[in-house]
């Protein structure tokens, strides 16, 4: 959630901040009233369990007939104290629930306004031409025996797919590749849970704005996650971590899935936008001091594999109103889609800030000796959806495909796929 100090110091701030993401501003004043009412219960409670121990202290040395009427005054004190706590837990849930509703406080110079109101801060690479009618990543994986969407629908559904031969060999050589840099630059790999508690879902705020996207296994109250992030973010759930030598890097393999609620419609042929995708995700944890810093140098490890992979891309500031409820700013690459004549997202990393830590009780020690929460960033380093735009950037005439040549390593020295048969 967001830092109850700046709701209480700086509440323009906060408001500045829903204006910008088209959020309810009115939110800022009831949670601003609930932490007021919960800091006046907690004082209550406390001044009279501090009258009661006193007054405990007085019966103790009291004579024996004294002692009779100030026994009954106890009575009412224990009453009035335990009424007071209830309030202030009455109160504390009011106030959590609240805050809680605000999204992320977004950082100066995002964009603001909704979907389409991004900026552009660069464009790279060529955007490839073709002396022949290119075919799309589908047509082309079908031609390599490599994507087969109609045995995936049959098996389990729309949005599902069999990766295949080439494809499979193609989706891992991909990973392994995102899995070597993010090991250079001191990531440790994790293989994370794909089904995680609903306190850790909604720490990282995926039960808020995307909660129409996730799967939920009501017999187990348990989620499916659509990013390797929630079990990242939930690995340091409720610690203190050592942030003495700088910040703590992981890089998570594993199977996402998402229910792409609400996208009838789009790209609902190939592989775009499916229910199940392998995504190698990098996560770091860090002293908020550091976070933006490290936003860039995610940032920089994505474009260097969009480079590597030979692919035209551009990266966009998202504006607010298009930005989840955890982060505070997102970049997304997009790469060139040929067939469709745009730019897609790849690939995405946004700074959460505190936000997420402080839902998930994550902190680490200041250089004065106290703890404080610590910022958590996240970014994509590969996932299925990236053999869209290699297969139709390096396409060729008689379907063939060129592969990256940082990707023939991982593929046995293969350097081009060709058409089956």
């Amino acid at each position: 959630m967001i830092d109850p100090q700046l709701l209480r110091a700086a509440p323009e701030v906060v408001e500045a901040s829903q204006r910008a993401r088209g959020a309810d501003v009115g939110l800022v004043a009831k949670a601003a009233e609930a932490d007021a009412a919960r800091r006046d219960a907690i004082a209550e409670f406390e001044r009279l369990r501090a009258e009661q121990n006193a007054f405990g202290k007085r019966v103790a040395v009291a004579s024996r007939e004294e002692k009779p009427a100030l026994l009954a005054q106890v009575k009412d004190l224990a009453a009035a104290v335990k009424a007071a706590a209830e309030r202030s837990s009455e109160a504390e849930a009011a106030a959590e629930q609240a805050v809680a509703a605000i999204p992320n406080v977004v950082l100066a110079g995002v964009p603001e306004g909704g979907e389409d109101d991004y900026v552009v801060l660069r464009e790279v690479g060529t955007i490839p031409a073709f002396d022949f009618e290119p075919r799309d990543h589908l047509e082309i994986g079908e031609l390599l025996g490599a994507i087969d969407m109609a045995r995936g629908a049959k098996v389990s559904g729309t949005r599902f797919s069999y990766l295949r031969g080439v494809g499979a060999r193609l989706e891992l050589a991909l990973m392994n590749l995102a899995l070597d840099r993010a090991l250079e630059a001191a990531f440790v790999p994790l293989i994370t849970p794909t089904l995680v508690k609903p306190e850790i879902m909604r720490g990282t705020g995926f039960l808020d704005a995307h909660s129409d996207a996730v799967y939920k296994v009501e017999s187990e109250d348990l989620y499916l996650t659509g990013t390797s992030e929630v079990a990242l973010a939930g690995y340091h759930a409720d610690e203190i971590i050592d942030l003495s030598d700088g910040p703590l890097r992981y890089a998570g393999w594993s199977t996402c899935y998402r229910l792409e609620a609400g996208s009838a419609g789009k790209d609902t042929r190939g592989i775009i936008r499916t229910r199940q995708f392998d995504k190698l995700e990098m996560f770091s944890y860090v002293d908020p001091a550091d976070a933006e810093q490290e936003h860039a140098r995610l940032l920089a490890m994505q474009e260097r594999m969009m480079t590597d992979l030979g692919l035209a891309y551009r990266v966009i500031d998202t504006a607010a109103g298009d930005l989840g409820s955890s982060a505070a700013r997102k970049f997304d690459v997009e790469a060139w889609i040929p067939t469709q004549g745009t730019y897609r997202e790849l690939t995405s990393t946004s700074n959460c800030t505190t936000y997420q830590a402080r839902r998930l009780a994550i902190r680490h020690r200041t250089e004065s000796g106290r703890t404080a929460p610590v910022a958590t960033l996240n970014g994509t380093l590969a996932t299925t959806r990236w053999i869209a735009a290699i297969l139709e950037t390096h396409q060729r005439a008689d379907g063939s495909v060129v592969v990256p040549e940082v990707l023939r390593p991982f593929l046995g020295g293969l350097d081009v796929l060709e058409p089956l048969g």
